[in-house]
């Protein structure tokens, strides 16, 4: 364990060479924002959010790469109307790289297939684990890597939300999914130990501005006052009918339906995104090393 953690510190300080001069000298490179993407129940528009969110990003120039790793039941490709020969599996098990099961898309993102039925990242052997870590830096070409979590407050979300830049929260204003929202808002600031993230909620299928807000500002002042934690109210997703019907079709609504509610709502989301600060030692590598336990 021991001389895997050095073999990984001393990649890490490799990486971030190269990541400030460039390979060979060259301008720096870009930071690759990880956005992950959580809620508390299954059923509130997490995964819809991700692959539509993404889109947004691309759509104002952005090379996005979403992951799927929900690594139980993974549906990022379902929304997308696509069937991936080979998942994050086949990549961990060392049967393919990162690079032979990234699919491209019409919609001028990029995806990597969940590994459904891959229960634990935990579990992984240290060659499986340093393996992971290494075919990870590939996603560092993108500008934004979104990440789908699954639903709830697994081990494995946990370690996502950890090593993310930024966490969404996805709620809608049912009580059951504002119960569950302050719930993985209360695990996250319990069990994750430095926690220095930007933590982010998002409201959907709201029916105005005024209930998002209501629901937000519920949520916020009691993580405020019983967990001293600060949490953004990043914006809402109107209860729109287009939604449902481009789930149906397989087709992401932002580009289906461009004008829509839900679509413009999205758009305006990348925009507050964007217009956060986020800090320089941020980016991928700080990712994989938060998410491996191996931060500082």
């Amino acid at each position: 364990m021991e001389d895997q953690a050095e073999a990984l510190r001393a990649m890490m300080s490799s990486r971030g060479q190269e990541s400030k001069a460039g390979p060979r000298g060259e301008a720096p490179a870009k930071k690759t924002r990880i956005i992950a993407v959580a809620s508390g129940k299954g059923g509130v528009g997490k995964t819809n959010l991700s692959v539509n969110l993404a889109i947004a990003y691309a759509q104002i120039g952005k090379r996005v790469i979403v992951m799927d790793a929900d690594l139980g039941l993974a549906n990022v490709n379902v929304m997308l109307n696509m069937i991936p020969k080979f998942n994050l599996y086949h990549v961990i098990r060392k049967q393919k790289t990162m690079r032979d099961i990234i699919l491209d898309t019409e919609y001028g993102i990029r995806i990597v297939a969940g590994a459904s039925g891959f229960s634990k990242i935990a579990n992984l052997s240290e060659e499986e684990r340093q393996n992971f870590i290494n075919e990870l830096y590939t996603l560092q070409e993108a500008d934004i890597v979104i990440i789908d979590t699954s639903a709830g407050v697994s081990s494995n979300v946990l370690s996502f939300v950890a090593a993310a830049d930024d966490a969404i929260i996805v709620t809608t204003p049912e009580p059951t999914a504002i119960t569950d929202a302050y719930g993985i808002i209360k695990i996250i600031a319990t069990e994750i130990e430095n926690l220095n993230i930007g933590l982010k909620l998002v409201v959907n299928r709201v029916h105005s501005v005024t209930e998002g807000r209501r629901v937000a500002e519920r949520i916020i002042n009691i993580s405020g006052q019983f967990l001293n934690l600060k949490v953004e109210y990043l914006g809402c997703i109107y209860d729109d009918p287009i939604v449902s019907q481009c789930v149906i079709r397989q087709k992401p609504f932002v580009v289906a339906e461009p004008k829509s509610k839900a679509a413009i709502s999205v758009q305006h989301l990348v925009g507050r995104i964007e217009k956060t600060e986020f800090a320089d030692d941020r980016g991928l590598g700080r990712f994989i090393k938060r998410f491996f336990g191996k931060d500082d």
